[in-house]
C-alpha cells in the first residue's frame, strides 16, 4: 500500500479538544519506548526523536533548529515525520512536520491545563509571539472560549501583530503586572535565561512552560520552581535533559521527587490540581511519544 502523504490540507478536520482526549487515551496504552539524539553546531540543533507504542505504531521525527535563519527571513525550524504501522513496521504515512509539531506542542500543554488550571480561568497571558504562540492562542481559545487573552513579547510590535489577529486579545508591555494578573501564563520563548520570576506569581495560577528544550535553556527562575507544584508530560524526556529541571536539580534547588506526576499518572489521579490556592507548573517537553500519538490521531482524522 502506498503511504499516505498528509499536509496542511488536513487541518480543517482537526479539533483541539478531540486531540487532548486522544493524548490522554494514548497514555492508557503500554508505556512508550522513546529515544532522543541531539547534535549541536553552535546555536544550531539537530534533534531526532523516535517512539514506539505497542498497539499504536512507530514514529521517527527529525527537527533542525537554526535560530540564525530568522535574520535571513527563513524558517528557524524544519524537519520531517514518518509514521510506521504497528503490525508489520511498514511506512504508513509521511506527515507535514509543521502540522504535527503545531498540534502536538499546543495539545501537550492543553491537556495539562485541562487538569491543572484554576476552575474559574478568565485571563490567559501568552509570553512570546512566534509560531507556537499563535498555536497556543488557538488551542487555549478552544479550551477556555470566554477567556481574555494578553500577549507579551520583547519586541512589542510582534505582540501587537498577534493580538490584532484575534478577538479578545491585547498586547501588553508590563510583563510583571501581566503575569500577576493572569490565571494561566503560557510561555513559549527561545530564552536561555529566566523570563518569568517567582516573585511575580500569585496563589492559584497555572504556569505552562514550552520554550526550553536544551540543557542550557530556562524560562522560569528558581523561586518559581520552589513556589509551585511541578508536573511534566514525561519524566523520561524532561528531568535529565531540559535545563528548566536538570539545572536546578543538579544544584539542589529542587529534587527529582518535586516532579509530582507525568501523563502516565493520569489514570491514578495524581496529575491534578488539589487546591484553589496552589501554583501549578507544567513543563512541556514534547517527547516523541506525543508526536506519535498526535501523528496517529491526525492520520485517523485525515481519512486518507
Amino acid at each position: 500500500m502506498t503511504p499516505a502523504c498528509i499536509g496542511p490540507e488536513a487541518e480543517p478536520k482537526l479539533d483541539w479538544l478531540d486531540l487532548i482526549r486522544a493524548l490522554e487515551a494514548g497514555h492508557g496504552l503500554p508505556r512508550a519506548e522513546v529515544a532522543d539524539t541531539f547534535l549541536y553546531r553552535g546555536d544550531d540543533t539537530l534533534l531526532t526523536r523516535s517512539a514506539w507504542i505497542d498497539g499504536l505504531g512507530v514514529l521517527v521525527k527529525a527537527a533542525t533548529i537554526v535560530p540564525g535563519n530568522a535574520a535571513a527571513g527563513k524558517p528557524t525550524i524544519g524537519g520531517g515525520v514518518s509514521l510506521f504501522r504497528d503490525d508489520d513496521g511498514s511506512l504508513d504515512a509521511v506527515l507535514d512536520f509543521h502540522l504535527v509539531t503545531k498540534w502536538k506542542t499546543a495539545g501537550d500543554s492543553l491537556l495539562a491545563a485541562s487538569k491543572l488550571m484554576p476552575r474559574d480561568t478568565r485571563e490567559i497571558l501568552i509570553v512570546g509571539a512566534g509560531t507556537v504562540a499563535r498555536s497556543l492562542r488557538s488551542a487555549y481559545g478552544a479550551l477556555v472560549p470566554n477567556a481574555r487573552f494578553r500577549v507579551y513579547n520583547r519586541t512589542a510590535r510582534k505582540a501587537e501583530a498577534l493580538a490584532a489577529d484575534w478577538p479578545d486579545t491585547e498586547a501588553v508591555t508590563d510583563l510583571p503586572a501581566a503575569v500577576n494578573a493572569a490565571d494561566i501564563v503560557t510561555c513559549a520563548t527561545m530564552s536561555t535565561d529566566p523570563v518569568l520570576r517567582g516573585e511575580w506569581l500569585r496563589p492559584g495560577q497555572h504556569i505552562d512552560l514550552i520554550g526550553a528544550y536544551r540543557p542550557d535553556m530556562r524560562e522560569v527562575d528558581d523561586t518559581a520552581l520552589k513556589r509551585a507544584r511541578i508536573f511534566v508530560d514525561s519524566r523520561e524526556t524532561t528531568v535529565g535533559h531540559i535545563g528548566e529541571l536538570k539545572d536546578p536539580i543538579a544544584r539542589g534547588v529542587i529534587s527529582r521527587d518535586d516532579v509530582l506526576a507525568d501523563y502516565y499518572d493520569l489514570a491514578s489521579g495524581r496529575f491534578a490540581r488539589t487546591s484553589d490556592d496552589e501554583i501549578t507548573l507544567f513543563k512541556n517537553g514534547g517527547g516523541a511519544h506525543l508526536d506519535l500519538m498526535t501523528a496517529a490521531w491526525i492520520r485517523g482524522r485525515s481519512g486518507d
